[in-house]
């Protein structure tokens, strides 16, 4: 536990030494949704029932923008080959690295969502829902998306690559997610979505961090 904690405060100094990573997905989250009722048109009534699910769309193409760098700097720089040798596992240093990248992305996702529901008018019922969603979706979102940016670590054109790869494995996060908002609004019990959203988690906190090892150690040696 130490080890991993060390681990996602030495991730969180370089994202936050660069920072732009972050931001920029916050900033293109922000600004593709304000763009999207501009498409719609001037029907207000039609915003409040494709706002929830725009909102995870324009969310889950956000968390995209940044997984490309996950790995690619220690690659770059030899870094990922000394943590290789060193007692961390590669198991942790995945762990650590979606960590971080929820922290400082999938965090600031969370924050704004409430502001993007009120751009969309919303009903005061679906922002809890949208909040809760987007709590339990986008940790899983960063999870699989380090397997991702693990397979495609060193490839030519990674990022397409990475898209064509991840955003398949996202639709089902993006299906409940936007589903519980929906669900919401129409009054409906939305307890089965929230738990599949917590399955979707917990399978991720399992799986994703053995399979991202694996794929790293595959890239190294």
């Amino acid at each position: 536990m130490i080890g991993l904690t060390l681990l996602v405060r030495r991730e969180l100094r370089l994202a936050f030494r660069g920072g732009t990573d972050a931001m920029m997905g916050v900033i293109f989250f922000v600004l593709a949704a304000i763009l999207f009722p501009f498409g719609v048109g001037p029907d207000a009534a039609i915003l409040p029932r494709i706002g929830g699910g725009i909102i995870w769309v324009v969310a889950l193409l956000a968390a995209l923008l940044s997984l490309e760098r996950m790995f690619a700097g220690d690659h770059e720089d030899g870094s990922l080959d000394l943590l290789y040798l060193s007692p961390v596992s590669l198991g942790q240093l995945a762990l650590a690295k979606a960590i971080a990248h929820w922290l400082t992305s999938g965090v600031l996702l969370l924050i704004a969502s409430p502001v993007l529901a009120l751009l969309y008018n919303l009903p005061s019922s679906a922002f809890l829902p949208l909040v809760a969603t987007m709590a339990l979706g986008t940790p899983t979102l960063s999870l699989v998306g380090a397997i991702g940016a693990a397979l495609t670590l060193g490839a030519r054109r990674g990022g397409v690559l990475l898209a064509l790869l991840l955003l398949p494995l996202y639709i089902p996060v993006l299906i409940f997610g936007a589903g519980a908002i929906d669900g919401a609004i129409a009054g409906r019990d939305i307890a089965p979505q929230l738990m599949i959203l917590g399955g979707f988690l917990l399978a991720a906190l399992a799986l994703a961090p053995w399979a991202t090892a694996a794929a790293l150690r595959q890239a190294i040696e």
